[in-house]
């Protein structure tokens, strides 16, 4: 439900500040902050943002009202200031995930969030951090570090906002804030395609890319540039070639009609599958798609299969039939990476954990998308496997369940049931739809064009190991990452990366690499005393572990006092180092990764935590891909594994004590680890 500007106006106690949708952020509209992150967050939110009348869980809440300028509603972003050492989630997995575990555990986290539209005139409830949701949630650590959480538009459930609209939005915010490195777990999809893999091949870059992300750590040892050679093979296939390596099969036909299609139709020559995917995604429908006919026909493949309801079951006339859609059937005509069989066991895996919640506390209550996610966890690691099937089950029949998905009226969070047929939800009560297959009319629907190439040019390639492999390289490569490079403006200010170093004695407890420096900003005639402050102060408002940090000498100023100018004695953009005491090492809130040392050292490259699923040796604790380890993502985790390493090292330990005294011939387990039951 949209908020009118009457509406926005009459919720607040005073006349509220209105800003423009797609001006808001703009270069000094409506502020224009100098120093960093830290401090221009709060000239932020003095300046644009009202403080609500509630806080979350002790956190205080501000609202930005925007106004979209064409259409007249608003749209409120709010912006919530989380307490690490208030939170019940200190450490940052998404830090974890992109390489950050080496960061410093920052103060404050700033959550900027727009709710789906159905929640505009709500205030923000429980859960709210863990919602997939929100059209946009974002969350900057006070250092100037953050992540793109999630973004939704049109796609995600949005009447009023496309995606492009939000990520203009946040892309600006970022900007006007001088946030410093922003990453996204890229998980965008239309029409089940991926789109990094779609973008990657048709522009060179994901579709986050046209807001400059760009490749920032691959899962299963993906190297940037196996990201772009991937990109550069994919984008490369000569379309002759394609029709030849398709002429065995019965794809041939309609592929070479699309491809002579939009050949016609261009006024450049095409060539590769990059020029013919390139101009299909500039193009728009000439026709509208073909609508599936609903009524019942011997020589229609649309067909709908409703139930024959008795006389005395017949439920009243504003009882409508719902539709489901056995998911077997369903997934069949689904655009998707993983096979079928995948599929239906992720289905099987959340109904039972479902089926567990019920059992277990004897009630018919949902389960939230979290917490399905995370019970389905403990049996599958992908997951992205996990999210692809929880957007498609709805009103779908898996075994004999129905599984729905609705909103808790009580606690505004998406949740899901699970009804027995039957019983919770009898046969009487529903229309059982059959998915048809459509036949392709190039040109008719450029995306069902599109789609058709996706999914049997770059998912089902004929015998091309290399188009696979290249394929699952860009599919591996979901982190991405925006940076604001440090420059000197020019303005009277000066602006320093100023590296703090420990002193020797305190060296030794750091067991990872330090992390970037802190951009500083001193006024023109500052002192090297004033420069220690501002250093001191700035440390010990942004990391939990620097509160008693004292900035004892800077390197190369030997012997100058507090009192001299910097003004000519450094240069403003340069980079200083700097050595201090009073960094407290015993502090619970270290590094963002969590306290844990772990090692990662897998056979496929990695060598640290990917967000993938991985398991640990219990030999030498040393962690790795599950999959790399020969443990399928359908296959539960062993309560022992050996890793191969250790595996060959046990072996001949075997062989020596074994009385057998001719040759023994042992199963190769030491090639894929050794699962110990």
């Amino acid at each position: 439900m949209s908020i009118s500007i009457l509406e926005a106006c009459k919720k607040r106690k005073r006349r509220p500040k209105l800003f423009g949708f797609h001006t808001f952020a703009d270069p000094g509209c409506p502020i224009n902050p100098t120093s960093h992150f830290s401090d221009n967050i709060r000239v932020f939110l003095r300046e644009c943002a009202e403080v609500e009348d509630y806080n979350f869980h002790g956190m205080p809440i501000w609202c930005t009202l925007l106004v979209n300028e064409n259409r007249g509603f608003v749209v409120p972003v709010y912006t919530v200031e989380e307490s690490v050492k208030d939170s019940a989630k200190p450490f940052c997995d998404q830090c974890r995930c992109t390489g950050w575990s080496n960061h410093f555990v920052s103060k404050r986290r700033y959550h900027f969030i727009i709710p789906i539209d159905k929640e505009w005139n709500k205030p923000l409830g429980d859960g709210v951090f863990d919602d997939q949701t929100h059209l946009l949630h974002g969350m900057i650590h006070c250092n100037g570090f953050g992540h793109l959480i999630c973004l939704n538009g049109i796609e995600g459930g949005s009447r009023y906002l496309c995606g492009r609209e939000i990520m203009d939005l946040w892309d600006r915010i970022c900007t006007l804030l001088r946030t410093r490195r922003i990453t996204v777990e890229d998980s965008s999809r239309k029409r089940c395609m991926d789109l990094r893999l779609l973008h990657g091949v048709a522009y060179g870059h994901p579709w986050f890319g046209r807001w400059g992300y760009k490749f920032c750590l691959g899962s299963f040892g993906v190297k940037e540039t196996n990201y772009q050679g991937a990109i550069e093979i994919l984008g490369s296939l000569e379309l002759d070639q394609i029709i030849n390596d398709f002429g065995c099969t019965d794809k041939c036909t309609e592929i070479r009609s699309i491809f002579q299609y939009y050949r016609d139709l261009s006024e450049t020559q095409l060539m590769t599958l990059k020029d013919i995917l390139r101009i299909m995604l500039t193009l728009k429908s000439r026709a509208p798609a073909p609508k599936v006919l609903n009524t019942a026909s011997s020589s229609s493949s649309s067909l709908k299969l409703s139930s024959r309801r008795s006389l005395q079951s017949r439920p009243s006339l504003k009882d409508k039939a719902t539709k489901v859609r056995k998911f077997s059937s369903f997934i069949a005509n689904m655009d998707s990476r993983w096979p079928s069989r995948r599929l239906e066991y992720a289905a099987e895996v959340i109904v039972n954990a479902l089926k567990e919640k019920r059992e277990t506390e004897c009630t018919h209550d949902g389960m939230t998308r979290q917490e399905v996610r995370d019970a389905a966890r403990m049996h599958i690691g992908d997951t992205g496997l996990l999210d692809y099937v929880l957007k498609s089950m709805n009103n779908v029949i898996v075994g004999n369940h129905v599984v729905r998905r609705s909103v808790n009226p009580a606690t505004r969070i998406l949740e899901y049931t699970l009804r027995e047929l039957g019983k919770g939800t009898p046969v009487s009560d529903m229309e059982l739809e059959i998915i048809p297959k459509l036949s392709i009319v190039p040109g008719a629907d450029v995306y069902s064009d599109v789609v058709y190439l996706y999914r049997n040019v770059l998912l089902n390639y004929p015998d091309s190991e290399l188009v696979e492999l290249a394929t699952r390289a860009v599919l591996d490569s979901k982190h991405l990452v925006k940076e604001w490079p440090f420059s000197d403006e020019d303005d009277q200010l000066l602006r320093f990366v100023c590296h703090v170093m420990p002193s020797l004695s305190e060296r030794e407890n750091f067991t990872r690499e330090f992390p970037p420096g802190e951009f500083i900003v001193v006024p023109p005639y500052a002192t090297v005393g004033e420069l220690k402050e501002t250093v001191e102060r700035t440390l010990r408002d942004t990391y939990c572990i620097m509160e008693q940090m004292i900035v004892t000498e800077i390197e190369g100023m030997d012997g100058i006092a507090d009192e001299e100018v910097l003004f000519g004695m450094i240069e403003s953009g340069s980079e200083i180092w700097m050595r201090g005491t009073g960094m407290c090492m015993e502090n619970e809130f270290k590094y963002e990764g969590g306290a844990e040392n772990w090692k990662v050292n897998c056979e496929c490259g990695a060598v640290d935590d990917d967000g993938e699923r991985m398991i640990a040796c219990d030999i030498c604790e040393v962690w790795q891909h599950t999959v790399c380890s020969g443990i399928d993502d359908s296959e539960t985790v062993p309560p022992l594994f050996v890793c191969p390493k250790c595996c060959a090292m046990l072996i001949p330990a075997r062989l020596e004590s074994s009385d057998c005294g001719g040759s023994m011939e042992l199963a190769p387990v030491y090639q894929v680890g050794m699962e110990l039951y």
